[in-house]
């Protein structure tokens, strides 16, 4: 029973990765979109959806060339980063472009977080007041 249900799935893993080979975003229509799309999960789907949305608003917000905000960008950068298929989601920016704003949020980040931090407490004595306690350390030994 078992080398029957092995083969059941590598006969359906099979197909699957044909099916994807054979329908690629150039040469399918919305009818093999479809097909495809019952394939997927609901949570890549929904996700995909979250992307084209965020492009619609920047597409939207703008008359001529849209300009992305860094709200858009990250959130286009997150999106993309949970999506498998998310090159081919992209309408308005090339993936290239989505990877180097993923380096610079990545070069952000770290820079702010191995930041110095503000001094919390007591802010630090002067050059004058450490000198002036040293002295009368000296001149008070007891």
């Amino acid at each position: 029973m078992s080398f029957l249900h092995q083969l059941a799935h590598s006969l359906r893993k099979a197909v699957e990765k044909r099916l994807r080979n054979w329908t690629r975003p150039e040469n399918h229509g919305p009818v093999l979109n479809a097909a495809l799309d019952l394939t997927r999960c609901k949570s890549e789907l929904v996700l995909e959806n979250a992307l084209l949305r965020q492009q619609l608003i920047v597409l939207e917000r703008q008359i001529t060339r849209p300009q992305l905000t860094w709200r858009d960008r990250t959130l286009i950068v997150f999106l993309a980063s949970k999506l498998r298929r998310w090159k081919e989601a992209l309408i308005i920016v090339q993936p290239d472009t989505v990877l180097r704003w993923h380096r610079d949020l990545f070069r952000r980040y770290w820079r702010r977080k191995s930041r110095s931090r503000a001094q919390f407490g007591r802010p630090p004595l002067t050059e004058d007041v450490v000198a002036l306690i040293k002295r009368m350390a000296r001149e008070n030994a007891t």
